[in-house]
């Protein structure tokens, strides 16, 4: 409706353009002049040992983007419904790109697998979801981004100051140009979408060539998912998750949102919860409910799944990676 009424009043469309620029010009000048970031600069001066002129000039080259402000608002896993966000991830050019990815790095994926215990179209789904396959890495500047949501986006304020203060360390620890890097509109970067606190712990040098090069690297790219996914413990040759069929009303009012796992097989099967399979009754789960093509979809997600949605707080991405997965295999 607003796009129609553009069109037929333009200028509508001239004022609604410059009122955004206008906006942005505001808060793009005003950052240095603001209590909370000169009291930013400070700390940062104070307690890693910035310079404080020069961390001026790169805070005040940060430019407020209220696209980004937009689009934090509303984040797909929070809006869409399984069976809406499944469209977006399992397509068949998403399926046909990743098996690609991965006969081209064959020898990256089965060293990484080696190494940390991750199946390679785990992280390759992983990979796939976030920018496909390295195709789109995102083209905000990550300094624009991290400034902005520290600054002038309340409700996570506090995270993403947070994640300003690892972006400046991390482009001075690997000398990086702060101006140079780009990524998502939440400040995630390269083709694993790190945050620069996941890149400055779990980003590797896989190729050893001294560089942890996640942005044109696929081979450092693919050591660090499999590392971070190992890291937040993985469990190799273990089940990722399962669809079941519950057998009552009650059986099916277990079915939620946890994400970690909470209940043993065996009080399910005490329930009357499964049709008979063959799991450890002993092995702890989180019966999860989906709303899919067909309607309710009820899933048993095991340890694996749960170190999956450590990579992004979502039932509905994690589903999305383990089912790209399976077609990647």
């Amino acid at each position: 409706m607003i796009a129609n009424n553009m069109i037929k009043h333009p200028g509508v469309a001239i004022v609604i353009l410059l009122g955004s620029l206008l906006c942005e010009t505001i808060f793009a000048q005003s950052y240095l002049k603001r209590q909370e970031v000169q009291e930013f600069i400070q700390e940062m001066v104070a307690k890693r040992d910035f310079n404080e002129a020069h961390l001026k000039a790169i805070i005040d080259g940060a430019v407020y983007k209220q696209s980004i402000i937009d689009a934090i608002s509303k984040p797909a896993e929070k809006v869409l419904s399984w069976k809406e966000y499944r469209k977006i991830f399992l397509t068949e050019q998403r399926i046909r790109h990743g098996r690609t990815f991965i006969q081209l790095h064959q020898d990256t994926f089965q060293r990484a697998e080696k190494l940390y215990g991750v199946p390679a179209p785990i992280v390759a789904a992983i990979i796939g979801v976030e920018t496909f396959y390295g195709m789109r890495m995102g083209n905000y500047r990550v300094l624009d981004s991290l400034v902005t949501l520290a600054f002038d986006y309340p409700p996570r304020a506090s995270f993403f100051r947070q994640q300003l203060e690892e972006f400046l360390l991390l482009a001075r620890e690997e000398q990086q140009n702060e101006f140079g890097l780009l990524g998502s509109y939440a400040g995630a970067m390269g083709f694993g979408q790190f945050i620069p606190s996941s890149y400055r712990v779990y980003a590797v040098d896989f190729d050893a060539d001294g560089v942890r090069d996640i942005w044109t690297n696929p081979v450092d790219a693919i050591g660090s998912v499999a590392n971070y996914l190992s890291e937040h413990g993985w469990r190799p040759g273990q089940a990722v998750t399962m669809m079941v069929s519950p057998k009552s009303q009650k059986s099916k009012n277990l079915f939620g949102s946890k994400l970690e796992p909470y209940i043993n097989m065996s009080q399910l099967i005490e329930n009357g919860n499964l049709l008979d399979i063959q799991i450890d009754a002993e092995n702890e789960v989180s019966p999860l409910l989906f709303n899919g093509q067909q309607g309710a979809e009820y899933w048993l997600g095991w340890y694996n799944f749960y170190v999956i949605t450590r990579y992004n707080h979502s039932k509905l991405y994690a589903m999305a990676v383990y089912q790209l997965s399976r077609e990647l295999m």
